[in-house]
């Protein structure tokens, strides 16, 4: 009559039950089905009793088990969750697991990887028998490869827990008898000669299962007890130690806490990367700054040698516990960024993001330079709507940093950020910051970087913006004191043709390149002489033919270009030829002449033409070709390019620091109109003459930073680079005018010469090239005395000098 208030246990049970999962059909007492837990999904097992199909000794031997797997718990030994009995089953809910029989049939993993994973679990089912045996006193009886289960993490767990027994109960010298037939084959010999049951120990029988079990892990499930003998799969440093466990003689069978201290040593079969990193981040909390830190900075190399499991659901989980919780600094973020790309979309988005974003908030400036320095690695994964409102108003800050490497990281992020920003941020932020740097920055090597950047991002900014900004900075670029600088513009010019009108070419391009034909430095003038033949082949062209001149012009308006972006190829070569040629003195170069084989590829532009832009690619092939055979581009690989290579000018900055212009830009949305009208008009960045206020001395990055990402080609020391900037930077005479700091031309310097004047007209013409040579005499006067003032006693470093107007 009671029945019916009674109530369905399965019914408080959360958890559900899935399919079977194949593996343990003849050897446990317990059938395994994938599992869910209600109301979060989460994965796990449930092992199943059937009570109405098994006989009662069977069902109390499944009730021992469970009973010993919830009052007992090790890192290496099933994990328990929850439990059910009804008259019909009994449920027992653990961490999602799938049997090691199945685990290495289906496992895909070859090599190196194979054997981590299988060094890695028999490290942990030896320890779990540790604690068996020496904490718990207990022998479990049942070690064989049906009893390891394998986690979503790779992890080998020790289950099977049907035949334990305490080594101090009476008979404890007995082994149990296997209801299972399948199993007997696992019993040790001394279980058939009681002669040997006096030499048993309290792990002797479960040395045996673990020597069964190498056995099965490299060669597969044991048919009979002789195949024990084969050994030929069996690695060499295992062979001996394998021997000793499926010994006769129970007595000789080493204890597993001995056998972890022996594999453990140097050469020893444990002793390996993958057991090192697990052991050390199962203590990490206990480990000091200092050898976080080495650890970290490991990590990564050793990462693409683990299984993948095992670096996403064991490895990433801990670093991203040890970031949040720990004090391991910014030195997590190489290999916590190496891991997460090997996440899914929606995994990234939850466990990664939320970590970037918290990070470009810090004020550390080593988390914000490596950071940058990483961004490559995680841009991808990043929403539009995320980098724009909550990434990059915090990347802004880095341009105004007064430490010259977060200011020179920040311009290299634009790169990886401009696909992903919006209008606003792109085509005014990003540009009035790039206008300061460009013109105002100290540090050469920034503003040559800038230049670089600049022609990358060209294909993502608006064309109205585009036409007014690019000619104007690259410009601005060849009248830069810094001889890089100067072949970073030109070279700029040269990659971004396709956004120019040839009214430009003609009107302000070239009369910019060609005082760079006579510039001090060779590889500046190569690059000028190269260029103008480019452009000039193309005015060529037009001229010949005026219908090559639409096609020539397609992309200059065009939002999304028809030719890929050509700058895509040739910023990592100006920017490595600094290190390679510009920091030699002159005399070292006429000592050493070494013929360079041309690697610089045409810009992407020209090996793609459509229909619609035929006649840019082929005058793009004529301006571009001569770039080819460049003597500095032999080490550079366009289709190799990476980050590294914006690195090698960095000016000093890493030793130095830098004298940032914090105060000398605006963040403020200031609109369209004032980004042009203020900064980018005239062919003016700024000005090259800039004399920066005295500020206090920076503080260095962190010697972590001292890695070949920053090299330091530009060597203030040098007497060499010295004398080649005094011929380069120059102040406004009094005859150029006064409204273009950079040497403006003078109305009449240009004027067009017409081949049939009056007499009228030749009188001026006349007059006009007579002062032209008055002015000439003028330069070559004050071009003399500069150089006699600096022959009358030494530099101090770092002097600011004048240098001649352009010829």
């Amino acid at each position: 009559m009671w029945s019916f208030f009674s109530r369905d246990p399965t019914k408080d049970f959360p958890y559900e039950v899935g399919d079977p999962i194949p593996g343990l059909e003849d050897k446990s007492v317990w059938i395994l089905h994938k599992g869910k837990k209600r109301g979060t999904q989460d994965e796990v097992s449930i092992f199943l009793f059937d009570v109405q199909k098994h006989s009662e000794t069977l069902f109390d031997i499944a009730k021992a088990s469970l009973k010993r797997l919830k009052t007992i718990r090790h890192p290496s030994l099933l994990h328990y969750l929850d439990s059910c009995e009804t008259e019909k089953f009994l449920y027992v809910a653990t961490e999602y697991v799938k049997p090691l029989a199945k685990h290495i049939d289906d496992m895909k993993l070859e090599g190196q990887q194979r054997e981590l994973f299988l060094a890695w679990g028999i490290f942990q089912i030896t320890r779990a028998l540790s604690f068996f045996n020496n904490d718990g006193n207990m022998k479990h009886n049942n070690v064989c490869l049906y009893s390891i289960f394998v986690t979503a993490a790779e992890e080998w767990k020790l289950g099977g827990f049907e035949f334990i027994t305490s080594h101090g109960q009476e008979g404890a010298n007995i082994i149990p008898i296997k209801i299972i037939p399948s199993l007997e084959i696992y019993d040790p010999p001394e279980k058939k000669d009681p002669t040997k049951l006096k030499s048993v120990t309290k792990c002797s029988t479960d040395m045996w299962g673990l020597g069964c079990l190498i056995w099965e892990a490299y060669n597969g499930p044991l048919k009979n007890q002789p195949s024990l003998k084969t050994v030929d799969k069996i690695p060499k440093q295992l062979c001996t130690l394998y021997c000793e466990l499926v010994s006769a003689n129970p007595a000789s069978r080493p204890n597993p806490a001995d056998i972890i201290t022996r594999c453990r040593k140097l050469g020893g079969f444990f002793k390996n990367d993958l057991i090192d990193t697990m052991l050390f981040l199962e203590e990490i909390q206990i480990k000091d700054k200092a050898e976080k830190g080495k650890f970290f900075s490991t990590l990564s190399s050793h990462l693409d040698n683990f299984p993948e499991a095992v670096c996403i659901h064991k490895i990433l989980p801990q670093l991203m516990t040890s970031f949040h919780y720990g004090d391991s600094g910014s030195a997590v973020l190489a290999p916590m960024f190496k891991l997460g790309k090997l996440l899914e979309d929606a995994e990234y988005q939850k466990q990664i993001v939320p970590c970037v974003v918290k990070l470009f908030a810090s004020n550390d400036r080593t988390t914000r330079s490596r950071l940058l320095q990483q961004l490559d690695q995680f841009i991808l994964h990043l929403q539009n709507s995320t980098v724009n409102d909550q990434i990059f108003p915090q990347v802004m800050h880095g341009f105004l940093d007064t430490n010259a490497v977060i200011r020179e990281q920040t311009v290299k992020s634009i790169v990886h950020l401009a696909p992903k920003l919006n209008y606003n941020n792109l085509n005014v932020e990003v540009l009035r910051h790039f206008a300061r740097l460009q013109s105002k920055d100290d540090q050469g090597g920034i503003r040559t970087n800038t230049t670089v950047c600049l022609g990358k991002i060209a294909a993502h900014l608006h064309p109205q913006i585009r036409q007014k900004v690019l000619v104007s900075a690259f410009v601005r670029a060849t009248r830069d004191s810094f001889p890089p600088a100067r072949q970073a513009g030109v070279l700029a010019l040269a990659a971004t043709q396709q956004y120019f009108l040839l009214s430009e070419v003609a009107n302000r391009v070239l009369p910019a390149l060609c005082p760079l034909t006579a510039d001090p430095e060779k590889q500046v003038r190569d690059a000028a002489f190269r260029t103008i033949k480019g452009f000039l082949g193309k005015l060529e062209k037009v001229s010949e033919d005026p219908s090559l001149k639409e096609g020539m012009e397609a992309d200059v308006n065009t939002a999304t270009p028809s030719l890929s972006n050509a700058a895509a190829t040739w910023a990592g070569w100006a920017v490595t030829a600094v290190t390679a040629k510009f920091y030699r003195s002159h005399s070292d170069t006429a000592k050493v002449q070494h013929p360079v084989k041309s690697t610089l590829s045409k810009p992407g532009s020209l090996e793609q033409p459509s229909s619609s832009s035929m006649s840019t690619t082929t005058s793009s092939v004529t301006s571009m070709t001569s770039l080819e055979h460049s003597e500095s581009a032999s080490d550079y690989d366009p289709e190799h390019w990476d980050m590294t290579a914006w690195g090698e000018i960095d000016s000093s900055a890493a030793t130095t620091g830098g004298s940032g212009k914090s105060g000398a830009s605006s963040t403020g949305g200031g609109g369209l109109a004032a980004l042009c009208e203020d900064e980018w008009d005239n062919e003016e960045w700024g000005q090259i003459q800039e004399h920066p206020a005295a500020e206090a001395e920076l503080a260095s990055p962190s010697e972590t930073w001292n890695n070949s990402e920053w090299t330091q080609p530009m060597q203030s020391a040098n007497a060499t680079f010295v004398r080649n900037t005094s011929r380069l930077e120059h102040k406004p005479t009094a005859h150029q005018n006064s409204n273009d700091s950079l040497g403006g031309w003078e109305d009449g310097e240009f004027e067009p010469i017409e081949e049939n004047v009056d007499e009228n007209n030749a009188s001026k013409m006349d007059e006009m090239r007579r002062k032209r040579e008055e002015r000439k005499v003028q330069r070559q006067r004050e071009m003399e005395a500069r150089r006699n003032a600096r022959g009358q006693g030494p530099m101090k470093l770092g002097t600011k000098l004048s240098a001649p107007a352009p010829f």
